[in-house]
């Protein structure tokens, strides 16, 4: 499991055996709650994807609980991304390196050594991490994705809302 902070560009990982809810927690309350402890942050903001571990519906409640039991000093809010956008998950991209960059011209004798591996890369990264910046513009998004939507979507409507 990875977690990539919009801010610096770090990104925070846990190797599990299964992708489970429970698993997903421990991440939360061991690497990104205490992280945001250690920097003095107020709030989480978890942009997730739609996969089975983060669709939980434990989710929401444990980030209400997380308020409560932090008597308002951390709150976590979600944000579930739409159904096919994993192209607006900026922790995707570090994925695509991962995959590209270490795992797929690899074999690994062990599930020991690829968590090892992984580790390592995740530390080198984290050396030189900056956060991203993105190049698409919303006019380029719009003028995309006209064909598909017609009229609905026009850039002086958007910006009155």
């Amino acid at each position: 499991m990875a977690a990539l902070s919009v801010a610096d560009g770090v990104v925070y990982g846990q190797c599990h055996p299964r992708k489970r809810f429970i698993d997903f927690r421990s991440f939360l309350e061991t690497v990104l709650v205490a992280e945001a402890q250690r920097r003095g942050v107020k709030t989480i903001a978890l942009v997730l994807d739609n996969g089975t571990t983060h669709a939980s519906k434990q989710l929401p409640l444990w980030a209400k609980n997380l308020a409560k039991s932090s008597e308002g000093k951390l709150t976590m809010q979600l944000y579930w991304l739409p159904a096919n956008a994993s192209w607006l998950d900026q922790l995707e991209i570090w994925f695509s390196l991962l995959q590209r960059k270490l795992l797929q011209p690899n074999h690994f004798p062990s599930r020991d050594e690829l968590e090892q591996a992984i580790s390592n890369f995740m530390t080198h990264y984290n050396q030189a991490a900056k956060p991203l910046k993105w190049s698409y513009t919303v006019e380029q998004l719009e003028h995309k994705l006209e064909p598909r939507l017609g009229e609905r979507v026009k850039p002086d409507d958007r910006r009155a809302a």
